[in-house]
């Protein structure tokens, strides 16, 4: 799973061009006005001014993406502010809805389809006011600002004062995000009750009363060697200060809000139909999530016929490994034998590396294209451990200052099996997130919105079709870890049964619960947090499968039609080297690529031919 949060000028206001004139160039500005707006201009600009505005709006993914210019301060998260966005959006599509896209270069087309398809589905979110519902099972405003300091520069005493600005900004921010979700109180539109069981685990660890016990604190208790002490001891006591009278006070008010207000006013449906123009709301997720125009249904009958398949794939290994018993006691046995599982944190971690470094040894046997960007493997913080996932991945700072991070939950070992540990680590590492996303990174020539946003389902299909790529250089040879392979794979298919099951067809969270657990080796632990998180995040999970079947189905196409010509390094190029994109944008690229090869293989054909 990822896990998601350039010098930018001033955003132009619309009706301003895009070029200036200087005096005098008169001759020059009468001639581009009698040929007319250059479309290619026309589009680069628009592109400027929407990613201007994007960072303007969202300052910590600023930080991230490495623009530094709004490092002291929050996003922007107000009523209004989403108001205003929703407008701004609707004019930027205005914008290049008005663009003439026949006369743009093929390349250029290409980005001006993406930019649409992000533009309409950014304005959908937006008109279903999902901004209500600012926080999940697993996430919020309060989960990932604890861990701020592992994703921002703190070399410097500019950046730790911003750093502190961002400290002393938290108060009013925790209150923008209560006033929303008041809001969707008003309006019945709240996170379901029952996902929020345990709520207070991930808000009172922040509740201290000495600002030096706070997770925040930690960049003041070893500053690098460039700021001297003087300003270290400045810097430590406005840091504990802004902790003291703005972090710790607005933790303590998030808990009496959601205690008193927000977990009493829940809705005790669990489903998003149950929304205002819910069932809406839910076909236009999936139709998100998946990128293609697909409905619920045929999604839920999509995942029966997958989960059908993968369980006889298991039934074989159970028998190969000549096990006594039906699948239900395999999985308990699973489950429960302690020879599956390790005894502390650091030896999961260990496992886990050696994992993947033999991954990274095979890595050019599969791809053409590496990243620069290394990666590194953290534990989960303790304080969202126990209502996170097994795992997740943190994308590289885009100015190259801070690697990828995987994160491994270490918490309650007994329910995180070593026969799991090759998939989890070939999805969230390599091949997956991090290959993929740090390729993506370093693209040149993509416009800014398409080297860091993505489709979900070409990014978490790809990282599912990754876990599958350890079977062609030497990874599940053991059958428990390949059991544990499909077990993940039938994780996903079950997916796309329970969300729109529970979503749009009527079922229940228990009945989601027994589905997952009659048909994966998954802990309970593992899956009731899993269908806590499908229920606060509609539609988001029927993504992995989705794309995976995609990227399996153009590769199977691209065997058949090429036959000894097919080149897996060449095929992962095609897939991998415009970044993330729709499916049938994907589609259609290995379909052109086939053609070529099939083309060049032609001519090379009719060249090698001789006359009588």
């Amino acid at each position: 799973m990822l896990r998601l949060l350039t010098a930018i000028s001033l955003i132009l206001p619309l009706s301003l061009g895009t070029a200036s004139v200087a005096l005098g160039t008169a001759p020059v500005a009468q001639a581009v006005a009698q040929s007319g707006p250059d479309p290619a201009s026309e589009l680069a600009a628009l592109f400027e001014d929407d990613w201007a505005f994007t960072l303007e709006q969202n300052p910590l993914f600023a930080t991230q993406v490495g623009v530094r210019e709004f490092n002291d301060r929050l996003s922007l998260v107000t009523l209004e502010d989403y108001e205003n966005r929703l407008q701004m959006q609707r004019q930027f599509l205005q914008r290049l809805l008005a663009i003439d896209r026949s006369s743009l270069s093929a390349v250029d087309r290409t980005n001006y389809d993406l930019f649409e398809r992000s533009k309409r589905s950014s304005i959908a979110e937006l008109e279903f006011r999902t901004y209500l519902m600012p926080i999940s099972s697993r996430s919020g405003f309060h989960v990932g600002f604890p861990d701020m300091p592992k994703r921002i520069p703190l070399v410097s005493v500019e950046d730790y004062e911003n750093y502190i600005s961002r400290l002393l900004n938290f108060s009013a921010y925790a209150d923008q995000h209560m006033a929303l979700m008041r809001a969707g109180m008003a309006e019945g539109v709240t996170v379901p009750a029952v996902s929020l069981r345990g709520y207070e685990e991930s808000i009172t660890p922040h509740i201290v009363e000495d600002p030096d016990e706070s997770l925040l604190f930690e960049p003041f208790e070893e500053f690098p060697d460039a700021i001297s002490e003087t300003e270290r001891a400045r810097l430590t006591e406005a840091g504990r200060s802004a902790i003291a009278t703005s972090v710790v006070p607005a933790y303590r008010a998030f808990l009496a809000f959601m205690r008193d207000e927000y977990v009493p006013a829940a809705r005790e449906d669990i489903a998003a139909s149950s929304l205002p123009d819910g069932r809406a709301f839910y076909e236009h997720r999936i139709r998100r999530f998946t990128t293609l125009d697909l409905t619920p249904r045929q999604v839920h009958e999509t995942g029966l016929a997958e989960v059908a398949r993968i369980r006889a794939e298991m039934e074989a290994i159970i028998a190969n490994v000549g096990f006594e018993g039906g699948f239900a006691e395999f999985v308990d046995y699973l489950r429960t034998d302690s020879a599956f599982y390790v005894a502390t944190p650091e030896a999961l971690m260990r496992e886990t590396a050696y994992v993947l470094k033999r991954m990274d040894g095979q890595l050019p046997a599969l791809f053409k294209t590496l990243p620069r960007m290394p990666y590194g493997i953290r534990p989960v913080p303790d304080f969202i451990a126990p209502k996170t996932s097994t795992a997740y991945y943190s994308r590289p700072a885009g100015d190259g200052t801070r690697a990828g991070f995987y994160y491994i939950n270490t918490y309650d070992l007994p329910s995180r099996p070593l026969y799991e540990i090759e998939a989890l680590s070939l999805h969230e590492a390599v091949p997956g997130h991090h290959l993929q996303i740090a390729i993506q990174q370093e693209l040149e020539g993509l416009p800014e919105f398409r080297r860091f946003s993505g489709f979900t389902a070409f990014v978490e299909g790809w990282a599912l079709y990754a876990e599958r790529l350890g079977l062609e250089v030497g990874f599940y040879e053991d059958p428990y870890s390949d059991f544990g392979r499909l077990t993940y794979e039938m994780w996903r298919a079950c997916r796309l049964v329970v969300d729109p099951g529970m979503h749009y067809l009527g079922w229940s969270r228990q009945q989601a619960i027994d589905f997952m657990a009659a048909n994966t080796a998954l802990s309970l632990h593992n899956i009731t947090t899993e269908v806590d998180r499908y229920i606060t995040w509609p539609g988001q999970a029927v993504a992995y499968k989705t794309g995976e079947l995609k990227i399996r189905e153009l590769r199977g196409r691209a065997e058949a039609e090429l036959s000894d010509r097919f080149d897996v390094r060449e095929f992962h190029d095609v897939v991998l080297r415009e970044g993330a994109v729709p499916l049938d944008m994907l589609a259609a690229h290995v379909d052109a690529w086939i053609a070529t090869v099939l083309a060049d293989s032609s001519s090379s054909s009719a060249e090698g031919e001789s006359g009588p």
